[in-house]
C-alpha cells in the first residue's frame, strides 16, 4: 500500500539516515522524497510502500522511533511518484494556456483536502492555511499538512505569473462601448435591464429572465452572512452579465445588513477568478477537494437604495 507522509526531523547530519534505516528494518520502501528545510528542523514528504495491514499509527510509531514526528499521512496513488518538477513545469503551462484554472490546479498542486485527516497523526486534525493573491482576489487552501515556506514561495510564483498572463492578455475595450455578444438567443438590441427585488437581483431581456442573484435566508451560525446562488442562462455567458449580478446581490446584502456575500460551486469551475475579478470586489477564494468558496466582504460597499 501506497502512503504520503510528511514529516519533522531535526535538522542534523544522520536525521534521514536514521529514518531510512527504520524503514528498511520494517521493510517499509521510501520511494518518493522532497525535502523542505526550515530553522532546525527539516520536514520531508515521503511516499512509502508498506506492508498489508498497515495504518497511520503504525506508521507514526515507525517514524518516531527513528526520531522524528508525523505531521500527516494519508493513503495515496502512483500519481504520487509523478517527478516534482515535472508537476510544477505542468501546473505553469495548464495556468498560462488557461490563467482561470488557477484555483483548481493550485489545489491539485497542493493536495489540498476537503476536510483534515481524521484519526491520522499527531496534528494532523489542526489543519493549515496558505494563501496567495492574483490582483484583488485571494486564494485560499487548507488542508492538515503543514504548508512549508517553500510551497508558500512556489505559490507566490505561481500567482504572479497568472496575474502577469491576465495583465496581457486583458483586451482592450473603448470605454462604454459594449462587448461582443455572439449567438444571441433573443436577437441583437440592447443589454438586459437588471431587477431588483426583496431577495433577488434578475438579468431581464426583451421580459425573459436570462440571469438572476438570489440571496438564501441567513443563518444562525453567520447571521451577517448572506449566502447567493448565481445563475445565467448558458447562451448568456461571458458577457458581464455574472459580474454585474455579483456586485448587485453583494450591495442587497449590505442594504439586508450583511457583512459578507458567499457562494459555493464545483472546485473545478473556472469561471470564478474571472468572474470575481470583473466584477471588481475584493473576494477570497477557499480551494478544498471539490468544493470552491467564495467570501466577498461588503460593509463598504453601497446599499441599494
Amino acid at each position: 500500500m501506497l502512503w504520503r507522509v510528511r514529516t519533522r526531523l531535526p535538522d542534523r547530519p544522520g536525521s534521514l539516515a536514521a529514518l531510512a534505516r527504520a524503514c528498511g528494518e520494517a521493510e517499509v520502501n521510501i520511494l518518493g522524497l522532497q525535502i523542505f528545510p526550515d530553522l532546525g528542523s527539516v520536514i520531508d514528504e515521503l511516499v512509502l510502500r508498506t506492508p498489508a495491514g498497515w495504518a497511520p499509527d503504525r506508521i507514526a510509531g515507525l517514524v518516531e522511533q527513528a526520531g522524528g514526528r508525523v505531521l500527516s499521512c494519508a493513503p495515496c496513488g502512483e500519481a504520487a511518484l509523478v517527478d516534482q518538477p515535472t508537476r510544477y513545469v505542468r501546473a505553469a503551462r495548464t495556468v498560462l494556456e488557461e490563467p482561470a484554472s488557477f484555483p483548481e490546479v493550485l489545489a491539485r498542486l497542493f493536495d489540498a483536502e476537503a476536510e483534515p485527516a481524521v484519526g491520522g497523526a499527531e496534528g494532523a486534525s489542526q489543519g493549515d492555511v496558505m494563501e496567495v493573491s492574483v490582483g484583488e482576489v485571494q486564494v485560499q487552501l487548507r488542508r492538515s499538512a503543514p504548508f512549508t515556506a517553500t510551497e508558500h514561495a512556489r505559490a507566490a510564483a505561481m500567482a504572479e505569473l497568472v496575474s502577469d498572463v491576465l495583465r496581457r492578455t486583458r483586451p482592450a475595450r473603448e470605454p462604454g462601448a459594449p462587448g461582443p455578444l455572439p449567438g444571441r438567443r433573443l436577437g441583437e438590441g440592447r443589454a438586459p435591464q437588471y431587477v431588483v427585488q426583496s431577495g433577488a437581483v434578475s438579468a431581464v431581456r426583451e421580459g425573459a429572465v436570462v440571469g438572476s442573484a438570489t440571496l438564501e435566508a441567513p443563518s444562525p451560525a453567520e447571521p451577517d452572512v448572506r449566502r447567493v446562488v448565481l445563475w445565467v442562462d448558458p447562451d448568456w455567458r461571458r458577457r458581464g452579465i455574472g459580474a454585474r449580478l455579483l456586485v448587485e446581490a453583494a450591495r442587497l446584502a449590505r442594504t439586508h445588513g450583511a457583512a459578507a456575500l458567499v457562494f459555493t460551486t464545483r472546485a473545478d469551475n473556472r469561471a470564478v477568478l474571472p468572474l470575481v475579478m470583473a466584477a471588481g470586489l475584493r473576494g477570497r477564494i477557499r480551494m478544498s477537494a471539490d468544493v470552491l468558496t467564495v467570501r466577498v466582504p461588503v460593509r463598504d460597499l453601497t446599499p441599494l437604495g
